[in-house]
């Protein structure tokens, strides 16, 4: 009989979970001679995703949905038998404080970039000569072609500063908490220098490659009138999570244990553990955040960079009122915060809007999320004051008449890893040397090739498929139920 190869998996958030999860059935489905463990840190899989279920609520602590048009976050859900509990949001109102209100986000709008012209004529976030400077990129030429630059420094000259710090930069910043001034446009938005080097003009790009969608009338707009573009699942995010564990190997997953160590041999490797433990592994699959990566080869200066990687501190404040608490409402599921607008609250969603599954009817829950690059003292704040700050952001906007029945404040420090400048090229020199250098060890999840909860499967997924290539069990990847 064939050896078992053994595959250790580090870390249990998305990306180690899913593989592990996707590897193990692949193992049982084709008799492939694999023995697989997963190795978390903490004392729980998940990661960021957790989920609190309390009287009659869902509240997310980190991330609360993800983009339906990426399908393996989908597939997994089905396969892991929840695919009755997947819901969309709510395609309400959006808003975006700037310029001293609330104005609503204008119509037609792709990431920020006004792919309809007209609704962004008579939008209230820009002046007229804002609305002028925006319109220059039609008639500038495209940029000069560059391996990479800044987001911030592409849409600045393109649009002018006020469509990217009142629209653009809100909207981005706040799904990547992150700098748009130093963000890598090669590494997050691609497509947007590809459609200017093409068509001269990113708003003439985006519209040719967007498919026509019917108009639709604001004065018959309602509340749940129209699914939105997220889904999430009614049982929380963490149910996921618990699925896929349940339906791991017995014995199969090492938690409260951190790899200290990776030592090269001439065949596999030594994993040195912190319970003083050292294990064997053919292969291995390292989906862990990049400076957790980099003390795994302490020796190593080529990885150090990944020691180095930027991450942004955040936090989310989920508040429950009563509805008779709120007499001033308004139409929609949320808003942003543009910068220097004297806010600490970057934005807030009206969860129980949004996702009417995660309140009670006669409620109302609203998730407010604090700290951006500069402003991340907050966090570290007593709950009694964040909450304090928060609650007087928040009747800027809304008329509230009682203080909230319960609070929950989630702190994620040095949480969302920064894709600076260069981040593309970095990661693709890191993969090239761990061929060289570490053969049969892979990387993957929310450091490295985004951090949406399906861009963490995904990674996951291709580094499965290539330890079954290193394990030479190529011939089996033809069996791989996903369409990434």
């Amino acid at each position: 009989m064939m050896q078992k190869k053994k595959v250790i998996v580090v870390g249990g958030g998305m990306a180690g979970s899913s593989a592990t999860f996707y590897l193990q059935k692949w193992v049982k489905e084709k008799g492939l001679p694999i023995e697989t463990l997963l190795i978390e840190g903490k004392d729980r899989l998940g990661g960021k995703v957790q989920t609190v279920v309390k009287d009659g609520f869902v509240v997310e602590r980190g991330p609360d949905s993800y983009l339906k048009r990426k399908q393996s976050m989908t597939k997994l859900v089905e396969e892991l038998g929840l695919g009755d509990k997947i819901v969309s949001n709510t395609a309400g109102k959006s808003y975006v404080y700037a310029r001293g209100k609330l104005n609503v986000m204008p119509k037609g709008a792709f990431m920020g970039i006004p792919v309809e012209v007209r609704p962004f004529i008579f939008s209230g976030l820009f002046s007229p000569l804002g609305k002028l400077r925006a319109g220059f990129d039609f008639i500038l030429p495209a940029s000069k072609p560059k391996a990479d630059q800044s987001i911030g420094a592409f849409l600045r000259y393109r649009f002018g500063d006020q469509a990217v710090n009142n629209l653009i930069e809100p909207l981005l910043a706040g799904i990547y908490a992150g700098d748009i001034d130093e963000m890598s446009l090669m590494s997050i938005f691609p497509m947007f220098y590809e459609v200017e080097q093409k068509y001269g003009s990113v708003i003439r790009g985006i519209q040719k490659m967007m498919p026509k969608t019917p108009k639709q009338s604001n004065s018959s707009f309602k509340v749940n009138s129209r699914k939105g573009m997220f889904n999430t699942v009614t049982t929380g995010l963490e149910s996921i999570i618990h699925a896929i564990e349940a339906r791991l190997d017995e014995g199969s997953v090492m938690k409260n244990t951190r790899v200290l160590r990776i030592e090269k041999l001439a065949q596999g490797y030594h994993v040195y553990l912190s319970n003083q433990q050292v294990l064997f592994a053919d292969a291995m699959i390292l989906a862990t955040e990049g400076r957790a990566l980099a003390k795994m080869f302490p020796k190593d200066d080529t990885l150090a960079w990944f020691g180095n990687q930027r991450a942004t501190t955040v936090g989310n404040v989920a508040l429950v009122f009563s509805k008779s608490a709120i007499e001033k409402d308004i139409d929609g599921t949320g808003f942003l915060v543009a910068r220097n607008n004297g806010f600490a609250i970057t934005a807030t969603t009206w969860t129980h809007k949004k996702w009417p599954h995660s309140a009670p009817d006669d409620k109302v829950l609203l998730r407010c999320y604090v700290g951006r690059p500069g402003e991340e003292g907050i966090v570290s704040q007593a709950d009694e004051e964040i909450t304090s700050v928060v609650l007087e952001d928040l009747r800027k906007t809304m008329n509230i008449t009682k203080d909230p029945e319960w609070a929950i404040i989630s702190r994620w420090e040095e949480a969302m890893p920064q894709y600076t400048v260069g981040h593309k090229e970095r990661i693709h020199k890191a993969k090239a040397y761990m061929r060289e250098n570490f053969p049969g060890i892979y990387f993957g999840g929310g450091s490295y090739e985004g951090s949406g909860l399906p861009d963490c499967i995904d990674q996951g997924i291709a580094a499965v498929q290539n330890i079954l290539e290193f394990l030479a069990l190529s011939d089996q990847r033809e069996s791989v139920p996903i369409v990434v």
